[in-house]
């Protein structure tokens, strides 16, 4: 018999997994929710009910999942019965912590919808949205870590993830149950040895809420040490089409998905090159001039052979996150260094960069870096400062907000290719000033030339849907160009008599905006 011991994320009780627990029970299982400590009508070990959590931190709901993992080994031992222990949201932080100090005891993880906790790293850096996070560290500011954060009005949830899927009555049954999360639990350090390493895991990935198989195996491609771990056979991974709340959502295929985990089932990643190159290192398959580059700083200039006199230029914008360990860095990857190429064998200064966007949280930083690499490569005698466009791919695509929302003069076309165009859901970018499709109506006559991938996932065709729509209601200067049978990152996924004439035909209108 498998026993499913199932946490809730922030601000849940057990009432969350009523009918994943049901389900489970009916197909033999054993389910046994984890009331956490200061979530579930107790208020810790000090205070009368109703008062701020006394003590209550992380390390008390470690202890809770301990405690229900030794519940289950003195109701009669653990022969024949193994335990798996599922995590969602900040619940995979004391789920992780236990199976550290019982590793010998659970079969398996289930990270729902989680983030990969790190030892010493508190929850509270998985928090998605940066103005809850400093609300969070401004409450316990105030009242210290003893203090409590306030449960989400009914409106809110969606800051905390996607309620896609989640119907009315839920949603007010989560609200009306909601109970405040004691800072503790945010603030305290996860501390682990490694022993939790050691136990099978599985990742169960609700793609509405932003989160993809694709998007994991693109990172696990970058080969960043840290993720080299998702790619062990013991590691499988599993896709529901819902929002965050999946127990609420779609608990039957939830419930199903739970049970194929216990099994050993799911798709399983490859290592990093054992397949040939990543996805992003894989030849740029056009005839392109061989034309050499120009380091500076942290630009590529790729200038026309022979050229005379001024000359416009394309800047090539990488998408990400992209790890800050990986190598070759974005500028250098076949694909950046192609189109740059390709720029330059028809007359164009093509130039790629390197900018700072390794995690959702540094859009900022990447904003400026790519700002400074546009003012570098404008500052170059050949180049003419007058006549540049922008290219940006991917998730840079968030960074094309700042250009449409007060395009400078010189900026004489803006391009995308599979861009994101507004923050996905997990992302926590809500308040922030990366929103394309708000920017839009005030980018005037600036052309802006978009290439959109046909077999987009549908989590990043949403929001060139919604870009698109606000380019019609405010008759922005946006042409199209459609790749019907491409893929995300086409260049490298697909054959090339797929997307050449495409991309030719997006270079062609963007060069002819600088002439």
């Amino acid at each position: 018999m498998t026993v499913f011991i199932l946490v809730p994320g922030v601000f849940t009780g057990v009432h969350v997994w009523e009918e994943t627990a049901a389900r489970l029970t009916r197909a033999g299982a054993e389910a046994r929710p984890v009331a956490l400590t200061g979530l579930d009508g107790s208020r810790g070990p000090v205070g009368p009910p109703g008062a701020a959590p006394s003590g209550v931190g992380l390390e008390t709901h470690i202890a809770d999942v301990v405690a229900a993992i030794d519940s289950v080994s003195a109701a009669g031992g653990t022969a024949g019965r193994e335990i798996v222990l599922v995590g969602h949201d900040y619940g995979i932080h004391p789920v992780l912590g236990a199976a550290d100090r019982r590793a010998e005891r659970v079969a398996r993880v289930v990270y729902l919808d989680a983030v990969l906790p790190r030892d010493g790293v508190p929850a509270l850096a998985a928090v998605p949205d940066q103005a809850l996070r400093e609300q969070v560290r401004a409450r316990a500011g105030s009242e210290g870590a003893g203090g409590e954060l306030v449960p989400p009005g009914r409106d809110e949830w969606r800051r905390w993830g996607s309620t896609e899927g989640v119907c009315d009555a839920a949603l007010d049954r989560l609200t009306a149950l909601a109970a405040p999360q004691p800072l503790g639990t945010l603030l305290q350090p996860l501390r682990l040895t490694g022993a939790a390493a050691t136990v099978p895991a599985t990742g169960v990935l609700c793609t509405a809420n932003g989160a993809s198989i694709d998007m994991v195996r693109r990172l696990v491609g970058f080969g960043d040490p840290a993720l080299r771990f998702l790619a062990d056979p013991r590691v499988t991974f599993f896709e529901l089409p819902t929002g965050h709340w999946p127990m609420l959502s779609c608990p039957d295929e939830l419930a199903e998905v739970l049970l194929r985990a216990a099994a050993g089932e799911g798709q399983r990643l490859k290592p990093a090159g054992t397949a040939g190159p990543s996805a992003h290192l894989r030849p740029f398959r056009l005839e392109v001039p061989k034309v050499p580059r120009e380091r500076r700083e942290h630009v590529d200039l790729y200038p026309p052979p022979g050229a005379e006199g001024r000359l416009p230029a394309v800047v090539f914008v990488h998408g990400g996150p992209v790890p800050a360990g990986a190598r070759p860095t974005p500028r250098e990857w076949p694909t950046l260094v192609g189109y740059a190429r390709y720029a330059a064998g028809r007359g164009a200064m093509g130039a790629t960069l390197d900018h700072r966007l390794h995690d959702v949280a540094d859009y900022e930083g990447a904003a400026t870096d790519v700002a400074t690499a546009v003012e570098l490569v404008r500052a170059d005698p050949r180049v003419d400062p007058d006549r540049i466009a922008l290219w940006f791919f991917s998730g840079s695509g968030l960074l094309t907000a700042d250009w449409l929302g007060a395009p400078p003069a010189w900026l004489r076309c803006l391009a995308a290719t599979y861009p994101i165009l507004a923050p996905l859901p997990n992302w926590g970018l809500t308040g922030s000033r990366f929103h394309p499709a708000d920017a839009l109506p005030h980018a005037g006559a600036l052309p802006v030339v978009l290439t959109r991938a046909g077999l987009e996932s549908p989590e990043i065709a949403a929001t060139i849907k919604t870009f698109l729509a606000a380019g019609k209601d405010c008759g922005a200067a946006v042409k199209v160009v459609d790749v019907p049978n491409g893929h995300h990152g086409f260049e490298t996924a697909d054959p090339v008599d797929e997307w050449h004439a495409a991309v030719d035909r997006a270079m062609h209108s963007v060069l002819g905006h600088l002439t």
